[in-house]
């Protein structure tokens, strides 16, 4: 095997994304042959190379590892990682015997709900985290009626946390004197974006899930369940990369 950038190594070894990855390298979390790593332009070879993360030999993951992909329905209060200081519930302790075999690809927030990857493929992870060949859509439910020039606004992109936000696509579901629920299409993923984009016009977030992650929709997983992919729908996905 020819050498290549550890956090490629890592993220087809499935432990974590490449983003993810690199973390763990600035960190200082990843050594080969005894050495610790903290540049991310390094390579190593696996056939050759000790490499270990967090203290453990990471090679014999990267030999005959059978490829998995998971669409689980995330339930409300689950966190969207492998591990958590605070003992919250994880969204791998959901997929059973898989458990330390894949990552989540991407995140939900812990009070959000609905259709979530998890994987021990990092090319998919970085597939489907582009977002551009798989938007997601969301189901929210807002406190107050925001007004058409508010949703149109917030369709062209709104500055948040300094970097205004992709162009989205927003559509009224239903409404009442209250609150009102909207369908968002988004192709980008930042951290609680959702929230923040409603916070920015003052309407806060009451509710959020996720209905759909490019092509998969109408999953009638009810919520902690997930199911395989079939190796069509894994080759569709990288189909819709290549034609980018």
């Amino acid at each position: 095997m020819a050498e290549e950038r550890l956090q490629k190594i890592i993220a087809a070894a499935g432990i974590a994304s490449r983003r993810k990855a690199e973390e763990m390298i600035v960190a200082g979390e990843v050594a080969v042959n005894g050495k610790v790593v903290k540049e991310l332009g390094v390579k190593a070879d696996p056939e050759r190379d000790h490499i270990k993360v967090r203290g453990r030999l990471i090679n014999a993951k990267l030999k005959h590892q059978e490829k998995i992909y998971i669409l689980l329905n995330k339930p409300l209060g689950v966190l969207t990682s492998r591990s958590d200081p605070k003992n919250r519930p994880l969204v791998v302790d959901l997929v059973g015997p898989y458990r330390d075999k894949v990552h989540p690809v991407g995140r939900l927030d812990f009070n959000t709900e609905g259709l979530l990857l998890l994987t021990n493929d990092g090319d998919f992870t970085n597939l489907i985290t582009g977002a551009k060949q798989a938007p997601k859509v969301y189901e929210v439910k807002v406190k107050g009626k925001p007004s058409e020039y508010q949703i149109a606004m917030l369709e062209r992109g709104v500055t948040i946390d300094g970097k205004r936000t992709a162009p989205a696509v927003i559509r009224l579901i239903e409404e009442s004197e209250t609150n009102a629920w909207y369908r968002i299409t988004l192709h980008e993923g930042r951290n609680q974006q959702i929230r923040k984009m409603f916070d920015h016009i003052g309407h806060s977030v009451i509710k959020l899930r996720r209905v759909a992650i490019g092509f998969l929709k109408n999953e009638r997983l009810k919520p902690g369940e997930f199911r395989f992919l079939s190796e069509a729908e894994v080759k569709r996905f990288f189909r819709l990369g290549k034609n980018r």
